[in-house]
């Protein structure tokens, strides 16, 4: 038997919010359909609670089904840390995949600013990982990944709008 390496994505970026506002923007569908790719997500946030993503009418209207990713909330620790597994439904190769592992974590500093970090464990998962991980230009292909949402959260929550 071999030993798979494990493969992690870690990203970080810095927000001038609270660390509340910046729970509430990931995980009430009110603040989801407002940045990134847009759409509905849903959590039940306690462990073992259902997780899942609808799609935007723009992503609806590109041949997507009505929900576009599933999961399941493993831990929950407002407003400072949430894990959960992450699973797209855009294609049969991705809902072949397994489900991946993505963790936030939320770090509040004296000053008003907060730290995100967003891990994403995408071992056995490599059509996830090259999708969140995102293409060179957004603007033309429209795949900015997880730097792209994350840029975008912080953008709608300091500015009011979004990128």
């Amino acid at each position: 038997m071999t030993d798979k390496a494990k493969v992690v994505q870690i990203y970080k970026i810095v927000i001038k919010a609270s660390a509340q506002a910046i729970w509430d923007a990931i995980t009430k569908p009110e603040w989801t359909e407002r940045y990134a790719y847009g759409g509905r997500a849903s959590y039940e946030l306690k462990a073992g609670g259902k997780y899942h993503h609808g799609a935007s009418p723009e992503m609806k209207s590109f041949g997507l089904p009505d929900v576009i990713i599933v999961g399941e909330v493993l831990e929950s620790d407002p407003p400072r840390k949430l894990v959960q597994t992450w699973h797209p439904l855009f294609t049969p190769e991705m809902i072949a995949e397994p489900p991946s592992r993505l963790t936030y974590e939320i770090f509040e500093s004296p000053s008003g600013v907060c730290t995100v970090v967003m891990t994403h464990d995408v071992t056995e998962t490599p059509l996830v990982a090259g999708m969140v991980k995102g293409n060179n230009d957004p603007v033309e292909s429209g795949g900015g990944g997880w730097p792209w949402v994350l840029s975008d959260l912080k953008s709608l929550l300091e500015t009011g709008s979004r990128m």
